[in-house]
């Protein structure tokens, strides 16, 4: 998803933005239905990432969330999301998911934040992620986020802005992952989660991202040429035993 909005629909006026925004609609319903809209959002032209390699200590900090790691440190994967961007939940679905799983032990994978001004919900569940993680339950929250996607953030074109349905949906999933509720509460707010989450966002915009998802692969941004998420997945798996067999 762009962070920027489309400036057709800041220009036009009248009959003229209503078909234009009926366009925009039907094509990217359409999008969304094929995977194209995902899978070309990143202007990518080819498999290969290309481009320069993004330093390693921007992509990852001391403190940043891991889904995964490995002990030879080869392989580093890093996505920058949005947990309410619908992008991002249909890349968890059909591939970081399974990646993680998977390669468990074989590469470093790491999750930062990258919120979108135009998803209401997108900070209050980065608030939540960051929260967990100070309790050592990150990867817990993050699963309980993406999993239960449709209960507090919406579906497709529909996306929520009930920012208390919301919390009260974290604390659910809070209580579930045994989380110190009073703790959890704190530092929901506390000045200490935010700080984390602007760092993952200054460090988003020094590697050149502008939407989300964004995943780079020991350094170089994915980004695919495909149709359909098998092939997304295939291309996936590719480039990670690429860098695996070197």
């Amino acid at each position: 998803m762009s962070k920027n909005k489309n400036p057709l629909t800041q220009k036009s006026s009248g009959a003229t933005t209503n078909i234009i925004l009926t366009v925009i609609v039907v094509i990217v319903a359409i999008a969304v239905i094929g995977g194209v809209l995902l899978f070309n959002r990143g202007g990518g032209s080819g498999g290969d990432s290309g481009g320069q390699t993004v330093a390693a200590d921007v992509l990852r900090k001391p403190d940043s969330n891991l889904l995964s790691e490995a002990p030879d440190g080869k392989v580093t994967v890093v996505e920058f999301l949005d947990y309410q961007c619908p992008a991002c939940h249909q890349y968890y679905d059909n591939l970081t998911k399974k990646v993680e799983q998977d390669y468990q032990g074989k590469i470093t994978f790491v999750a930062r934040n990258y919120p979108l001004d135009m998803h209401k919900l997108a900070q209050p569940a980065a608030r939540a992620a960051e929260a967990a993680a100070l309790q050592g339950k990150f990867k817990e929250m993050y699963h309980a986020l993406y999993d239960n996607y449709s209960s507090w953030a919406g579906s497709g074109e529909q996306l929520s802005s009930d920012v208390n349905k919301a919390n009260a949906e974290f604390d659910k999933y809070a209580r579930q992952i045994g989380l110190d509720m009073d703790k959890f509460h704190q530092d929901l707010n506390s000045p200490q989660v935010q700080k984390k989450i602007d760092a993952d966002v200054a460090d988003g915009e020094k590697a050149g991202v502008s939407g989300t998802p964004t995943i780079f692969i020991n350094g170089k941004q994915f980004q695919p040429d495909v149709q359909t998420f098998g092939e997304l997945e295939q291309e996936f798996r590719k480039q990670i035993d690429q860098e695996l067999a070197k």
